[in-house]
């Protein structure tokens, strides 16, 4: 048999003993293992609603009988037979035939038929070997199916923990976890404790059907099933809690239970508490399942708390904004170096408090000048700080090519920056950078861009922008980066502006663009590099008019006066 769907294979198996025997009614018993219980899982010829309720004990009836004895069991007459069971009384000949898969039972067939002695030893031997085939396509269907499962909660994970994460009310995560965790495990009662550092007490945040007072619970740490796994921070599962002394009768009919620490690295926050009324409900699986979404959870949690913390510290925070502030603009380089063969102009203007771009001037050798120019992706707070480690950055790998230039190219540099970016895993930040190298004893430019606008060059009677794409940093994992190398004459001129500049939009939401960019850079062309910045924003400015500024804005000219 290859079929691998289970529903499907359970449906063909009567199709095929038809061709063997007759029967009137027929079933197929699966045996779950840790409640050594039978149920049917499929079965033609039974009264409607009644094969979900149907369970037989293992050795209950013919059916329990034959699996526990590992061998078929053929009634002639079931009104002879004291160990018969079932909702169809009309039915005189039975025969139940187990399951056998590398010497385990997994289930039995089921035939019965209104006319006794209707099935005969050769139908028994036919079944024995048809139910050998069919135990083996079951495990295949069930090991499919599991796999499925499993790609699919593997999903179901990643989906949570992208939801979780964009919840900061603590009140509404907490609820949410629970309805989210339903999706993983059919609990009956579900509590979340998280820790009070000070009292070191577990308190009930959130409960589902955990008791009339549910909220009002406390447990210390290290006290029962719930305090020991936040104390050991190691899972608890409990098959049964009345085995169990470190349990804690908070829930009256409480049979098994399974706690989950909630830990951040090596610190719990909180513990899971599923308990239920049935012996062994929960698995390993179950388990495993928890902790991947308890970690999750745990962040979450977290980041709700902290962002709690954030509002009633507004005042603070507002302040520490304005001083941030000053810190970056403290940051940027304040003048650029005095150079023999060229003039070098920059400026940053922030769209608020703080801003996402970056610009440096750095001097790694004689006769050289490295510009960087970068934008992060947002704004405020977190694209400055993004924005401060990839300055850094910049300078640590341009410094280092005096020791290793082989390994510190121009796109090297762009190479590196991106793997130590991409390894903070802040998928929802990414910086775009051109990195620039002038070396004027060799005469040269080379550069090298990582999704920055493409910057301008005015070389002699052309006027344009230098093509080079490339990926943002910290996107993806092992990307490389082109360099082009450009020779460098008297009077040429480059700008680097981020898209700040060119996004402009004016009171018609049209957008200033690179085209008016260069107008005004050709028109400056002549006057010092300190003008044309001046005049770029200017030019901006009036553009804009009444809008607001929208982006953060930076530009940096470097105009040769001298090649050699």
């Amino acid at each position: 048999m290859s079929v691998l769907d289970l529903e499907e294979l359970l449906a063909k198996i009567p199709q095929l003993i038809a061709r063997l025997t007759r029967f009137n009614a027929f079933s197929v018993y699966l045996l779950d293992e840790a409640r050594q219980e039978l149920t049917i899982a499929y079965a033609v010829g039974y009264p409607e609603g009644v094969t979900g309720t149907l369970r037989l004990q293992v050795g209950q009836g013919v059916v329990g009988a034959a699996v526990e004895e590992g061998r078929p069991i053929l009634v002639n007459d079931i009104r002879l037979e004291p160990r018969y069971q079932g909702p169809l009384r009309n039915m005189l000949s039975q025969l139940a035939v187990p399951m056998r898969r590398k010497g385990k039972v997994i289930g039995a067939l089921n035939l019965l038929n209104e006319v006794a002695g209707a099935f005969t030893t050769q139908d028994e031997a036919l079944l024995r070997q048809f139910a050998a085939h069919v135990a083996v396509a079951i495990e295949n269907a069930r090991l499919f199916k599991s796999e499925r499962q499993y790609v699919d909660t593997l999903e179901t994970l990643a989906e949570i923990g992208r939801e979780m994460s964009s919840i900061l009310d603590l009140d509404v995560l907490l609820t949410r976890i629970a309805s989210l965790t339903k999706r993983l495990i059919d609990y009956r009662t579900f509590g979340i404790l998280l820790l009070n550092e000070a009292t070191q007490n577990l308190e009930m945040k959130f409960a589902v059907r955990y008791g009339e007072d549910a909220t009002s619970k406390s447990v210390k740490v290290g006290k029962g099933l719930v305090g020991w796994a936040a104390l050991h921070k190691e899972p608890v599962l409990v098959a049964d809690v009345s085995q169990d002394s470190r349990y804690l009768h908070l829930v009256p009919d409480a049979r098994s239970e399974l706690v989950i620490p909630m830990l951040i690295k090596d610190r719990c926050i909180g513990v899971f508490d599923l308990e239920s009324p049935e012996l062994n409900a929960f698995t390993k699986e179950h388990t495993e399942l928890l902790t991947l979404l308890a970690s999750q959870a745990a962040v979450a949690v977290e980041n709700a708390r902290l962002y709690d913390e954030v509002r009633r510290r507004e005042e603070r925070i507002d302040k520490e904004l304005r001083f941030a502030q000053r810190v970056q603009m403290a940051l940027m380089p304040a003048e650029p170096p005095a150079l023999r063969r060229a003039q070098v102009a920059g400026r940053f203007e922030p769209a608020r408090e703080l801003g996402g771009d970056l610009h440096d001037f750095l001097v790694p050798a004689k006769d050289t000048l490295v510009v960087a120019v970068g934008d992060v992706s947002g704004k405020g707070a977190p694209a400055a700080l993004y924005g401060a480690f990839a300055a850094e950055l910049v300078r640590s790998r341009t410094l280092r090519r005096r020791y290793t230039p082989e390994r510190f190219s121009v796109s090297g540099v762009l190479q590196s920056m991106n793997s130590i970016l991409h390894e903070r895993q802040l998928e929802e930040y990414y910086c775009t950078l051109c990195y620039a190298l002038f070396d004027f004893t060799r005469q040269d430019l080379t550069l090298s861009n990582s999704g920055l606008p493409y910057p301008i060059r005015c070389s002699g009677e052309e006027c344009g922008q230098i093509e080079l794409p490339g990926v943002p940093l910290g996107s993806f994992p092992g990307i490389t980066y082109d360099e082009i190398t450009l020779p460098l004459h008297d009077g040429d001129l480059f700008v680097f502006c981020t898209d700040g500049i060119y996004e402009t939009l004016n009171d018609q939401r049209v957008e200033f663009g690179t085209q008016r960019a260069c107008d005004v850079v050709r028109a400056h062309r002549t006057e010092s590099a300190r003008d044309i910045v001046t005049a770029i924003f200017d030019a901006t400015s009036d553009f804009r008019g009444s809008s607001s500024q929208d982006d953060d804005m930076t530009a940096v000219v470097v105009k040769i006066t001298s090649s050699k």
